[in-house]
């Protein structure tokens, strides 16, 4: 029996998807407006940076949009349309089997068949690298001919003309090897190969074609590689191939909730595929904050993440402070403030330096990586730039104890006040430690700060009162309340397992706690950025109402170290269901619509997913349920896990204390044991 092709598509550049039939009256299709990118909230990303691979969920590259394949910022393959017996599969399934692979399984009538169940089924497993198997599988009862094409295409175009709605034209291929191969102007050259070889390879249309038999219960499988190719005079880029899964560990979780186990698991295969190496120094390593907009150098994200999945190790938080450290500015009023863009901060507020936020992180996550088990190494070299760092905190602080951002003339930001103090807490534990002076200023300047942020910051009403965002130098305050002010509970780790002083005394904390609780800020998915019923709220606005992951881990540990176990608990099942109905890989954000029955969370369309903030932010909510809190300076670790033991019970095997393996057990009474340890450890309080 033979299935008979349909004529060939016509020249490649000529996309159905990406036109309107004739006649129809249907507009032109154009590109993105200015801000917007393309959606990609529905697509498949399979990650192993520098390669990533956008797919639809029924597997056919169409080079609509932002489909295809990438590799270091570039789109080697835009088109890989499959036709079996001259017609495309129907799609049936299409998921992930693991973070750089998915897998898409469509089925095929053939001619003869008297009834509606297919006799030909057809799974694709596309790798990050654009690797792809293509499997048959003949439940036909006699023999058939298949014949088999692939149409393929690309515009080799960058990924930000691409962002921006202005790719390439698609380039005309020419036969190569066992396949087809396309060339850019500026050199650049991507080729495709199969294996078997084809029947035919058109170059005219961009078509590999084979002939495949297939006898009764048997199965046939194609294979095509995309390989990128440079001329003599393109430089390839330094330190090629993936850095090592080594600097994270392989944790897991096991309990009543089977969900943790399924969450941890991919948030760490999403982090490992995240790692993306220093372009100019390759054995440095850091995590890219998203893909796949955000690919770009360390910056503030990789350092929250690194300084999030410390469970997972030091080897990463040691990474990306060497990669940071290395851009630090010197001389200058500015000397010792890591660089970073402006950033958008919501509906009422100016943008934000991200670089303030970068510099004021670089010593709290040295600090606390030192409370884990950086070696001492490792340490003294990383040092003098947390010095540096915390010689411009002091001189950034204005003549009342506050620091502006990102200019000197403000505003002055409650979370940048935040991250100051615990900056100048860790940083002066940090100093002591290491025999070096400045942490008694430090100290002394977190105390007038904790004074002066309770005077020009709480705003006191009926309700007990709420802290403020942000105030300007002529004193006006910003009262919109949101997920920022979770960072008011993020204190930081100090010796012995505690942790340090907040800048709220204990009835404002209280009052926070009562406040994110609410349901104007717990969405039932998880924290709102900004609260439901203040001026300019957007379910969809990434600083205006939308769920920011960061932040919903960073209040469910706060919470939870606070003692606030409720309120904590709430937004870790948010956080927990909306991660299921996510297949278990967060986006940075999604919409912060309010949850009610029989609702799923809703995607944003242009989030980048997977995330780094959002998969160590999982990893930072699970551990938070036992309450690690390492002092291996002190050759000590607490647990102090959540006595309501909201998940029953949970085991926790695979996380790194000491550079030694660790792994604890809370019972559904809500009791911590601590199986696994280095002999150097004891128990603390």
């Amino acid at each position: 029996m033979v299935l008979s092709p349909v004529p060939a598509p016509g020249h490649p550049t000529e996309h159905p998807a990406r036109r309107p039939s004739a006649g129809s009256g249907a507009p032109a299709v154009h590109g993105p407006r200015p801000g917007e990118l393309p959606p990609v909230h529905d697509a498949l990303l399979c990650v192993a940076l520098p390669a990533f691979a956008i797919s639809p969920e029924h597997g056919q590259l169409t080079g609509h949009g932002p489909e295809g394949v990438y590799a270091s910022g570039r789109r080697l393959l835009s088109r890989s349309v499959l036709r079996v017996g001259g017609r495309e599969p129907v799609p049936l399934q299409g998921r992930l089997a693991a973070a750089d692979r998915a897998v898409f399984v469509g089925a095929l009538r053939v001619p003869g068949d008297t009834g509606p169940d297919p006799g030909v089924t057809v799974e694709r497993s596309r790798g990050a690298d654009g690797s792809e198997r293509i499997t048959l599988r003949s439940a036909v009862p006699r023999p058939v001919r298949v014949p088999v094409e692939v149409a393929l295409g690309t515009d080799l175009a960058e990924l930000g003309a691409i962002a921006s709605g202005h790719p390439r034209p698609e380039l005309r291929p020419s036969v190569h090897g066992t396949g087809l191969r396309w060339t850019a102007p500026d050199g650049r050259s991507v080729a495709v190969t199969a294996d078997p070889a084809p029947t035919d390879a058109l170059a005219a249309v961009g078509v590999l074609r084979w002939e495949t038999d297939l006898a009764p219960g048997t199965a046939t499988t194609l294979h095509l590689r995309v390989r990128a190719e440079r001329s003599p005079g393109v430089a390839a880029p330094a330190g090629g191939g993936r850095p090592g899964g080594h600097l994270l560990a392989d944790a897991r979780a096991e309990g009543d909730d089977q969900r943790t186990g399924a969450l941890l698991r991919a948030s760490v295969e999403d982090l490992r595929a995240l790692l993306q190496r220093d372009p100019a120094h390759p054995a440095d390593v850091h995590v890219a904050a998203g893909v796949p907009w955000r690919c770009g150098p360390a910056t503030a994200e990789a350092l929250w993440a690194a300084r999030m999945a410390l469970p997972l190790g030091t080897r990463l938080a040691a990474a990306t402070l060497r990669a940071l450290g290395r851009t630090q500015l010197a001389g200058g009023t500015e000397s010792g403030r890591v660089p970073g863009p402006l950033r958008d901060a919501g509906p009422h507020l100016p943008p934000r330096c991200t670089g303030v936020e970068a510099t004021l992180a670089f010593p709290v996550v040295l600090a606390e990586a030192r409370r884990w088990g950086l070696p001492a190494a490792e340490l003294d070299a990383l040092l003098p730039v947390a010095e540096r760092c915390l010689g411009w905190l002091r001189r950034g602080l204005d003549a009342d104890g506050l620091l502006p951002d990102p200019a000197p003339g403000g505003p002055w930001r409650a979370e940048t006040q935040a991250h100051a103090h615990r900056a100048a807490l860790l940083g002066a534990d940090l100093l002591d430690s290491c025999g070096r002076p400045g942490g008694e200023e430090l100290r002394g300047a977190a105390r007038t700060l904790r004074t002066r942020f309770r005077a020009e910051f709480w705003l006191d009403d009926l309700s007990g009162g709420r802290p403020a965002a942000a105030r300007s130098a002529e004193g006006r305050s910003w009262p919109q309340f949101g997920g920022w002010a979770a960072h008011l509970l993020d204190t930081g780790l100090l010796d012995g397992g505690r942790y340090a002083q907040g800048l709220l005394d204990r009835t404002e904390t209280e009052q926070l706690a009562r406040l994110l609780g609410t349901p104007a800020l717990d969405s039932g998915w998880g924290l709102r950025s900004l609260g439901a019923k203040e001026p300019g709220h957007n379910p969809f606005g990434h600083r205006a109402g939308a769920v920011r992951v960061h932040e919903t881990a960073v209040a469910v540990a706060g919470l939870a170290a606070a003692g606030y176990e409720k309120e904590a608990v709430s937004l870790l099942r948010g956080l927990l269901d909306a991660a299921e109905l996510f297949g278990h890989r967060l986006p940075e954000m999604y919409a912060g619509e309010q949850r009610t029955a029989g609702t799923r969370p809703v995607p944003h369309p242009a989030a980048c997913r997977p995330a780094a903030v959002a998969a160590a932010g999982a990893v930072h909510a699970l551990t938070a349920l036992a309450g690690i809190r390492p002092d291996v300076p002190g050759r000590t670790v607490a647990v102090h896990p959540l006595a309501s033991a909201p998940l029953g019970a949970l085991r926790l095997s695979g996380l790194v204390v000491a550079r030694e393996p660790f792994a604890v057990r809370v019972s559904r009474l809500g009791l911590g044991m601590v199986e696994e340890a280095a002999e150097s450890l004891q128990l603390g309080v």
